[in-house]
């Protein structure tokens, strides 16, 4: 994955509906360039589906949680482009200290929580991980 895969990645992420004309005019590929990234991101199961996110009173049913990531020597690059490929990965934060990646993953229960944990702790790289499941929000924004 380069930099313009990991660009409509991020485009797709904010709206998975955005035009494909709207993609190329944002990362200044041609329309077949970004039509052909987005049947490769699919085909390779990088892109698992396309999807909205709906307003506050449907997420409580979710399994929200934050997951710090230990890496091993040189592969924070690698690890980092395969978590950004997971749809289930909302955000993910590079940090200091004992944990090189927070990851903010939402899931929609249990059973499928616990299998995308299951593919995060078997990429490549990875050496460790802490995961600490969101239970109540109290305040949301900045």
């Amino acid at each position: 994955m380069d930099d313009l895969d990991q660009e409509i990645l991020s485009a797709l992420r904010h709206n998975a509906r955005t035009p494909v004309s709207s993609l190329a005019a944002m990362t200044g590929a041609s329309r077949a360039t970004v039509a052909a990234r987005i049947e490769r991101l699919v085909a390779n199961g990088t892109i698992a589906a396309f999807t909205i996110r709906t307003g506050h009173e449907t997420r409580a049913a979710g399994v929200r949680a934050i997951v710090m990531i230990e890496v091993l020597g040189k592969l924070a690059d690698k690890v980092a482009d395969h978590l950004r490929g997971l749809p289930q990965v909302r955000a993910l934060h590079s940090t200091n200290g004992k944990w090189d990646f927070v990851a903010e993953l939402e899931d929609r229960d249990l059973v499928s929580f616990d299998e995308t944990l299951r593919r995060i702790r078997l990429i490549n790289g990875i050496n460790s991980t802490e995961t600490n499941i969101l239970l109540k929000t109290r305040k949301t924004g900045f």
